[in-house]
């Protein structure tokens, strides 16, 4: 159990890939803290599967484009688990719609920067102070942040491609005391996500198209985000990797 002994948060932590990445850590040993922001029950059945396997975790509600909200999750992480905070997943984020730069207007443009982008750095900020040596932050960029993403996600993958420069950017502040900041860039992983905002008949082409011939899964998203937060990738920071099947090479 690699991170036994850990405390870690995880932002959309509920579902999908948030709720993968929480189980995974919980298995290595750390104590999950699981952020989630308008569906407790779903929140609530991955903490039953980390308990009923043996872990440990509390869930807590907030959105974290807020950053009182942000503060507040920090707060009851400590309250429950102890003064720091080892590890930070920032997996919340979305597409929220697929529109054309004639549909949108800048407040929709606002609003899926502060989603992708400004929450990061908000969920950031408050953990930063409670983060000992040898912390890890894995953040979520997307394969759109590489190739600009498919039809009407361009504002998306714009804040994913800013999630990638702020990665390397953290990292080079928080490496003189001893603090890593990665990112993973997934590419079409089955998930709500892609139920929701990808035609099946894309999902099958991108599919046929990527050199494995199908989608990836949430848990092989989770197993790379378990190997950064581990100390077995203590001398990797600032990398954006690519989780795609072979789909793009960066």
């Amino acid at each position: 159990m690699s991170l036994k002994g850990k405390v870690a948060i995880v932002t959309g932590g509920g579902r999908d890939i948030g709720r993968a990445v929480s189980i995974k850590l919980a298995k290595e040993g750390a104590k999950v803290v699981v952020n989630y922001f308008d569906n407790k029950e779903e929140a609530e059945t991955t903490k039953s599967i980390i308990e009923e396997a043996g872990g440990s975790a509390i869930i807590v509600q907030g959105d974290m484009t807020k950053q009182i909200e942000a503060e507040n999750l920090v707060k009851e992480a400590r309250k429950v688990f102890g003064n720091e905070i080892h590890i930070l997943v920032n997996v919340a984020g979305g597409l929220v719609a697929r529109k054309t730069i004639e549909e949108m207007d800048v407040e929709f443009f606002n609003n899926l920067i502060t989603l992708n982008l400004t929450s990061v750095f908000l969920v950031t900020k408050a953990v930063k102070p409670f983060m000992p040596e040898g912390g890890s932050i894995i953040n979520f960029a997307s394969q759109a942040g590489r190739d600009g993403g498919g039809p009407g996600a361009a504002v998306y993958a714009t804040a994913k491609g800013g999630v990638m420069t702020y990665t390397r950017a953290l990292a080079k502040e928080f490496g003189p005391q001893k603090i890593r900041v990665n990112s993973v860039c997934p590419g079409m992983i089955a998930t709500t996500f892609h139920d929701t905002f990808t035609k099946d008949q894309v999902r099958t082409n991108v599919a046929a198209a990527t050199p494995l011939k199908r989608e990836g899964e949430a848990k092989e998203v989770a197993d790379l985000v378990g190997y950064l937060a581990s100390d077995e990738s203590s001398f990797m920071t600032g990398t954006n990797i690519d989780i795609n099947g072979g789909l793009l090479f960066s």
